[in-house]
């Protein structure tokens, strides 16, 4: 079987006088439809890894596969369109527009992939809406909504244009327990779904709740292993 994103030799080095690893020479395969968690004490590298799996940073060396075909060579537009086309991104952070509403602040990805027509844009930015338990906040401002509920339409967002990859970096830091847990149930039903789906997570707890766990020490793979109970 092909990967859905594989890493071979996969390294990021932030030039200067002493230059800093971020990433040192990672090789990696993530099957169709798995639940990967990265982690590792602060500073190990897993957000610097996510965001060079996720086409959002560029190698110093190495190379990132797509459904086995590599990326390095793409310009900045075709990375971009591929990213648009096949990847979600959902951060600490929602970064949801505040003066757009949740319906709104969904459809956004849509309006930049350019296929769909608006009424086929605000059903499917409702369906997912619904999928999630938030079409009553579909009208709704970002700031009507509590911390879970933000979390949700970012997921959402980053379904708008049914991509293939779902990454995740830290996704519940800013949530409680509860509303962790139930981000995670969302992730993993993702993944039940066939999507690829990898989070960055400090939390060891949720971190069990994945099927395999990648542990990063120092920019390198420390552990790579499948979560026996979950």
């Amino acid at each position: 079987m092909i990967a859905a994103i594989a890493a071979r030799g996969l390294s990021r080095i932030l030039p200067g006088p002493v230059p800093t690893v971020l990433v040192d020479e990672i090789d990696l395969d993530l099957a169709p439809g798995s639940f990967t968690a990265i982690t590792g004490p602060s500073g190990s590298g897993k957000s610097s890894l996510l965001y060079l799996l996720g086409l959002l940073d560029r190698p110093s060396a190495g190379e990132v596969l797509v459904d086995g075909a590599p990326t390095s060579g793409l310009d900045d537009d075709t990375r971009g369109d591929l990213r648009l086309e096949r990847f979600g991104f959902v951060f600490q952070f929602h970064f949801l527009l505040p003066e757009f509403s949740v319906l709104d602040n969904v459809m956004l990805p849509m309006r930049e992939l350019g296929q769909l027509s608006a009424a086929a844009m605000r059903a499917r930015g409702e369906e997912l809406l619904a999928s999630l338990d938030m079409a009553e906040m579909a009208r709704k401002l970002p700031a009507q909504l509590s911390g879970g509920q933000r979390q949700r339409t970012a997921i959402a967002r980053a379904l708008a244009n049914d991509p293939r990859f779902i990454l995740a970096d830290e996704p519940t830091g800013a949530l409680d327990t509860r509303n962790g847990r139930a981000v995670f149930a969302i992730l993993r039903r993702l993944a039940e779904e066939g999507r690829t789906v990898i989070v960055v997570t400090h939390d060891e707890t949720l971190a069990a709740l994945t099927d395999r766990r990648i542990q990063l020490i120092d920019g390198r793979l420390a552990a790579d292993a499948p979560v026996q109970d979950r």
